[in-house]
């Protein structure tokens, strides 16, 4: 399975803001847009020259590392948001935030997208009470999240849980049993992405 495993706070000093890739690391000192808040690289604290294109650019960049995705796959994504009813921008972010990966950290069920991709892969947790592996699987109204009764990570997402402010009010979750249900769709007041995503869908439209 492709996944990018380049440095995180790299990733965060290329867009110039956190993008919370690494959970609590990110709320200390030892961040690294924090330390360092220029980009990396030899020519990070030189003039960046700004146009229509990168401005696009380095938006969709930062939804695609927001949501830990590779660029096939945001493509995808998009191309689907672009055929459904509604605002395209609106589609794609509403497609990215009922990731299974996404969801588990709205829930405080884990205190990255990176932990939450990896409790997945490792059978941790159940949907409607089978068992799925697949982080970027969509879930749907209704559906109901669990642990998985013979899990050994239950310590690790509790520790997760207590770093969490408020849970999103399109989603229910019960810190103590470690359950949840997607209550419906979010709307797009309800998405606390650092993204803007009209200028991803100028950027798709050229």
């Amino acid at each position: 399975m492709a996944r990018d495993t380049s440095p995180q706070c790299k990733q965060c000093r290329r867009e110039g803001q956190k993008l919370f890739l690494k959970g609590e690391r990110c709320l200390t000192d030892k961040c690294g847009v924090e330390r360092r808040a220029y980009p990396p690289g030899d020519h990070g604290r030189g003039r960046q020259r700004q146009s229509e294109y990168r401005v696009q650019l380095r938006e969709k960049q930062k939804a695609r590392r927001y949501y830990g995705i590779l660029e096939r796959q945001f493509k995808a994504y998009y191309d689907k948001a672009s055929r459904q009813d509604g605002i395209t921008g609106e589609n794609l972010l509403r497609i990215l935030e009922c990731r299974f990966d996404n969801i588990l950290v709205r829930l405080g069920f884990a205190a990255s997208r990176r932990q939450a991709r990896q409790l997945i892969l490792h059978g941790h947790w159940m949907i409607n009470g089978r068992r799925v592996n697949i982080p970027s699987y969509q879930l749907r109204d209704g559906d109901v999240i669990a642990i998985k009764s013979t899990s050994s990570a239950s310590q690790v997402i509790r520790d997760a849980t207590e770093l969490t402010g408020q849970v999103p009010a399109w989603l229910q979750a019960d810190h103590d049993a470690l359950t949840a249900k997607v209550l419906r769709r979010p709307e797009r007041r309800e998405i606390a992405a650092p993204v803007q995503e009209q200028l991803i869908v100028e950027l798709y439209s050229k």
